[in-house]
């Protein structure tokens, strides 16, 4: 039986957690898998990218801090997982020997009002390097069972659809679909990227899962059979981080067909941070996710001259055609109108 409950999260408390140092081989490893732009897997090609070196991947850091999560209070606890974040930013680069520590704090607690055995708790969270500079910060809420129903707990997942083996049919956004790397200033609301698709192994799920989101209901398929979603789902970090990836090859494939229309391709920095993203329905073995993402808004950077900040909102359905993945972030961008 867990120790923490529910009813253990005090509104105002905090409590820091976790260590851990960025080894640049693990680093690497990470983002030629889900996020292998040149600043995160080539230490010749960051220098003189917009980073000045080589940084890790910001989905890296995220799955990190996860495990940092489950390693302090997550694996003794009720958890049953969250239904999204907020917001999350990136403040600083975090780079190879880096060490970073954790902070959480209790924002807001509420009971279910329709079911007594789970709450949801709000947090807010920190993590800082070794010089005491936040590098992350991100809110969101998980739910949690209550000790007084400890014997209940489980969410009711909806029944699956039959796979009839048809294509999934989804609405593509409204403007063009970009067929080259170009500058921001040429981006209008409604463009979108195809990101193509990623099937989901129960040994990728659970790959990814042991390394950094090691809760029984993502690495354990006996123990998952009687948990919070009756089977082992992805974690949710592993359909971002896979959504990150399949932005990755995008945008060299969008590099590669602009080269070939005698244009220079335009450069992307990395993104400052993400709100609401949302995990709306769990992702089992064998379900196969269409990514997209659409612009949203295109605008020259204040800060960063000849740069502009992309925002764009991204999905990802499943086979059947169902949204269970989606988030708005953005990005820096290239920005060559004067």
């Amino acid at each position: 039986m867990p120790d923490i409950y529910f009813e253990d999260f005090v509104v105002g408390s905090t409590a820091t957690y976790g260590k851990k140092t960025l080894l640049k081989d693990e680093m690497i490893a990470f983002a030629r898998e889900f996020d292998s732009q040149p600043f995160h897997i080539d230490e010749e090609a960051a220098k003189t990218s917009f980073t000045g070196g080589l940084i890790a991947s910001g989905w890296y850091v995220a799955s990190l801090h996860m495990r940092m999560m489950c390693d302090d209070f997550l694996l003794n606890s009720s958890g049953m997982g969250a239904p999204g974040i907020e917001e999350l930013k990136w403040l600083k680069p975090v780079r190879a020997g880096d060490t970073l520590t954790a902070r959480r704090q209790v924002l807001a607690s509420q009971a279910s009002a329709t079911r007594p055995d789970q709450g949801r708790v709000q947090l807010a969270f920190a993590l800082q390097n070794q010089h005491g500079e936040t590098v992350l910060e991100m809110t969101n809420w998980i739910m949690f069972g209550t000790r007084s129903k400890s014997g209940a707990g489980t969410v009711k997942s909806a029944s699956r659809p039959k796979d009839t083996g048809a294509p999934a049919s989804v609405a593509l956004p409204s403007g063009r679909c970009i067929a080259s790397l170009q500058s921001c200033d040429r981006f209008a609301p409604g463009d979108w990227f195809d990101l193509g698709n990623v099937t989901f192994t129960e040994a990728d799920i659970i790959r990814f899962a042991k390394a950094f989101d090691n809760q029984p209901f993502h690495i354990d398929p006996v123990a998952a059979v009687t948990g919070p979603y009756g089977g082992i789902i992805a974690s949710g970090w592993h359909t971002a981080s896979a959504w990150m990836g399949r932005m990755a090859m995008a945008r060299e494939t969008l590099r590669k067909a602009c080269a070939q229309l005698g244009e220079r391709p335009a450069e992307i920095g990395p993104s400052p941070g993400f709100t609401n993203l949302k995990w709306l329905r769990p992702v089992r073995p064998g379900d196969v996710l269409t990514y997209r993402s659409e612009i949203v808004e295109s605008r020259p950077s204040a800060s960063r001259p000849g740069w502009g900040i992309v925002r764009h909102f991204n999905t990802g359905d499943d086979q059947f055609g169902r949204r269970v993945f989606e988030f708005s972030g953005s990005a820096f961008w290239e920005h060559r109108q004067t």
